[in-house]
């Protein structure tokens, strides 16, 4: 693979471009991003391609996607216990959802690059003082100040380096023994007696021993439950960022972003005439698109046309973010189009971004039983149109957070003060998200 630029560069510069920072020196960004053009790729196109199969299988119906991890990383957070605690999680997310489910799970990670987040305004006002509001680490420092929120282009060289911590960990981990199917009970021994969600895993992890111990009976014992494929993702929300880890593969002539196997593009950003659309139009790496409740068939023909013209299976995935209360009357207008039109695609459930509100102590949260419902009604659409809901994106963490009211281990609005640590949206804690993983594999069973 070459260090090359996508051929098509120049022309997503000349376009509208939305929820990008206020660089204050130019000539610096541009310093940094040339910088980050001569160092090597995160991931590699082969790479990128194995996940387009692993997508196309989940657009025939033959697999399910889990997606999943931090709201938005930090620079603090790329050490081994912070990315063993998320990796642990996904894995217990994506056994249950296996052995629930009994379907093969393609396991991408909101992890090694989720820097960047869009906003609802440009500017942050407390007390009287407004200062840029934070965009995630790769842009500004969350602390409130002049200097911390001034944008600078030295995080990004900062980002690409915490990523490739992270990918590195990752990859340690998911081939190195840690993510052996036979270390489900060790995934859960700091969990077990404390959480109700971690006494039915344990329990399932005990059906799974045995199924294990019959197989070994039977004189099998595949490589296969020795390691897991996993694939990163993150917002390409960042152009410039995007642009400079951008690389011509030498086999193939083809151009991929190198910053992770799976990039997508926002509601905020999916203008079918902006620059985010045709940066990602000019990439082979397989690529989302957020779909929020007020999108319109039209708009999502449009997008396909634009992102995935050769119908490419595994392509282009559709990642619907409806809310609870909408997703069982917006999302069927959206597949029946697309299924009208001949066309297979990766559906996700992105059942966390519609369901947000503020608690009466202001704390940004969402109830877990808003994220299932969403989920159940996502199963009941795809159940009624006859079409394979395709998987599950959401955004969790390994730690004992108070951030999201609700779950079996339950978290009171009263509570959320207690740990709540999230540099934006709120997530899941752990025992929350095995318990959206029973309910996911108990819809994908039915």
């Amino acid at each position: 693979m070459t260090a090359a630029t996508v051929p098509a560069s120049g022309l997503w510069r000349g376009l509208p471009v939305a929820q990008q920072p206020d660089w204050p020196d130019p000539g610096r960004l541009r310093a940094v991003t040339a910088e980050l053009a001569g160092l090597p790729p995160l991931v590699f196109a082969g790479e990128c391609d194995l996940l387009r199969e692993r997508l196309a299988a989940v657009a025939r119906g033959e697999a399910f996607v889990l997606q999943g991890g931090d709201c938005a990383e930090t620079f603090a957070s790329a050490t081994a216990d912070a990315v063993r605690a998320k990796l642990q999680t996904l894995l217990q997310m994506a056994v249950v959802l296996t052995y629930g489910a009994s379907v093969p799970i393609v396991k991408i990670g909101r992890m090694a690059g989720q820097f960047a987040k869009p906003r609802s305004r440009p500017v942050e006002v407390r007390d009287g003082a407004a200062l840029p509001a934070y965009r995630g680490d790769a842009v500004n420092g969350f602390e409130f100040s002049a200097a911390a929120r001034t944008p600078d282009p030295a995080r990004l060289l900062r980002a690409y380096h915490c990523s490739a911590v992270t990918l590195n960990l990752c990859r340690a981990f998911a081939t190195g023994g840690y993510a052996d199917l036979h270390q489900v009970h060790a995934w859960n021994q700091d969990f077990v007696s404390q959480s109700p969600a971690g006494q039915r895993y344990e329990r399932l992890a005990g059906e799974i021993d045995r199924a294990l111990a019959f197989m070994r009976a039977c004189g099998a014992d595949p490589e296969e439950l020795r390691a897991v494929e996993l694939f990163s993702s993150h917002e390409a929300l960042l152009l410039d960022y995007e642009q400079a880890l951008t690389r011509t593969d030498s086999r193939t002539g083809q151009a991929y972003d190198t910053s992770a196997h799976f990039v997508w593009v926002g509601e905020r950003t999916r203008d079918p005439r902006g620059a985010h659309i045709e940066f990602a139009s000019g990439i082979r790496n397989p690529i989302g698109v957020k779909v929020g409740p007020d999108t319109a068939p039209a708009d999502v023909l449009a997008l396909i046309a634009r992102l995935n013209p050769d119908r490419d299976p595994g392509r282009l995935t559709l990642i619907t973010r409806m809310g609870a209360t909408r997703v069982r009357d917006a999302l069927p207008p959206l597949i029946k189009a697309v299924v009208a039109e001949g066309l297979e695609v990766p559906w996700v459930c992105d059942p966390m971004h519609g369901n947000t509100f503020e608690a009466p102590s202001g704390h940004k949260t969402r109830r877990l039983d808003d994220v299932l419902d969403e989920v159940q009604g996502f199963f009941e659409v795809h159940r009624g149109l006859g079409t394979h809901p395709g998987g599950i994106h959401i955004e969790f963490t390994g730690d004992n957070v108070t951030e999201c009211v609700g779950g079996s281990h339950e978290i009171a609005a009263a509570d959320l003060h207690q740990r709540y640590e999230t540099a934006c949206d709120p997530r899941l804690n752990r025992s929350q998200a095995l318990d959206l993983a029973f309910t996911v594999a108990e819809n994908y069973r039915r």
